[in-house]
């Protein structure tokens, strides 16, 4: 068993999220941003990778105090299950995905991460070994799942994207397409990581909706079955 995932994230009109140094810049507006927090407060985990840890510094906290009562309401913590997947235990210990809001935390890490990172992580969450080089994104669902979670809510990076659909993982791909151009051959995009060569190795997406959403547009994919992991 595994949970059932789905990827949010915003794109430039040109596909990029990020400027080439990496610096995290505003895409879609405040619709958006409402939407995604529902998606979010409906949730039961939220994942990144280390690169949007130590790049953003995002929390992953549900922002509404209405979503927060209604989660509270459900019996569940006002915040899903945040995680992170960090071979090498980096996540710095004052990262607002630490340290900001109630709830629970796993930090996914190899074999090889050095004992004393993983130590000092541990008061802060949960450390899951998940591989012994990287991480087994496989695994690491199993792990999840047993944890209750149910619908995996994924917000990047680019690499860990990657990764995901290379094994086969992702159910939908949420994308808000914005009006503005970032540009650079180094800025990076939704998938990252080192691309599929063959065209047979493809993911192929379903467009399940178009809508208009702020000055840009939201397309929601569903990932055809025969492209995931069984």
């Amino acid at each position: 068993m595994r949970p059932y995932i789905f990827v949010n994230l915003a794109m430039s009109a040109d596909g990029k999220i990020s400027t080439r140094e990496r610096r995290q810049v505003k895409i879609s507006g405040a619709d958006d941003f409402k939407r995604v927090d529902e998606i979010k407060a409906g949730a039961d985990g939220i994942m990144v990778g280390i690169g949007t840890v130590l790049a953003d510094d995002p929390s992953l906290t549900v922002k509404s105090s209405e979503l927060k009562a209604a989660r509270r309401a459900r019996g569940e913590d006002e915040h899903p299950l945040r995680v992170v997947v960090d071979s090498m235990a980096r996540t710095p210990l004052d990262a607002d995905i630490l340290c900001k809001g109630e709830g629970r935390r796993v930090v996914a890490v190899s074999a090889a991460a050095p004992a004393g990172l993983v130590e000092a992580l541990q008061e802060k969450a949960e450390v899951v070994v998940a591989g012994e080089e990287g991480i087994d994104l496989a695994r690491l669902m199993h792990e999840l799942a047993s944890r209750g979670v149910k619908r995996l809510m994924v917000e990047g990076g680019g690499t860990l994207i990657w990764g995901l659909f290379q094994a086969g993982l992702v159910d939908e791909l949420i994308t808000y397409v914005g009006s503005v151009i970032i540009g650079g051959e180094g800025a990076p995009t939704p998938v990252d990581g080192e691309g599929f060569v063959k065209e047979s190795e493809f993911p192929r997406l379903e467009l399940a909706g178009v809508e208009q959403v702020d000055d840009g547009v939201l397309l929601h994919w569903r990932v055809e079955k025969e492209t995931q992991a069984l």
